[in-house]
């Protein structure tokens, strides 16, 4: 069974950075995608970032240039440097990772609140 764990997510002020961890118990080369989305209160869940498994990334238009997606295949684990922090970042942030058959994964969550 494949688990997804977050970490890294915590209260900084605005302009400030973070990094969150997703740590996956399975291979994650039995991963087609893998990505990070986010939930703010009172909104839908939305993705932030995407990496496909030796393809491309994809960045939603908010954070492009601000947030950046990676993975260690070694560490099983994928990655999401937020830098340049704002408010709107507000949510909790999910790690996600879709099997090459197209079964969803998903993380707890952690929350990721940053002050004005």
């Amino acid at each position: 069974q494949v688990r997804l764990v977050e970490s890294g997510g915590g209260l900084v002020q605005a302009g400030g950075s973070l990094r969150l961890s997703c740590a996956a118990s399975g291979s994650i080369f039995s991963f087609y995608t893998m990505g990070w989305y986010r939930q703010a209160p009172g909104k839908q869940r939305e993705l932030a970032a995407q990496i496909i498994i030796g393809g491309p990334t994809n960045y939603a238009d908010s954070v492009k240039g601000r947030f950046t997606i990676s993975r260690d295949s070694a560490k099983n684990t994928m990655y999401l440097q937020m830098n340049s922090l704002k408010p709107e970042d507000t949510a909790v942030y999910y790690c996600n990772a879709y099997s090459n058959y197209g079964n969803p994964y998903w993380g707890q969550g952690t929350q990721v609140t940053v002050s004005s």
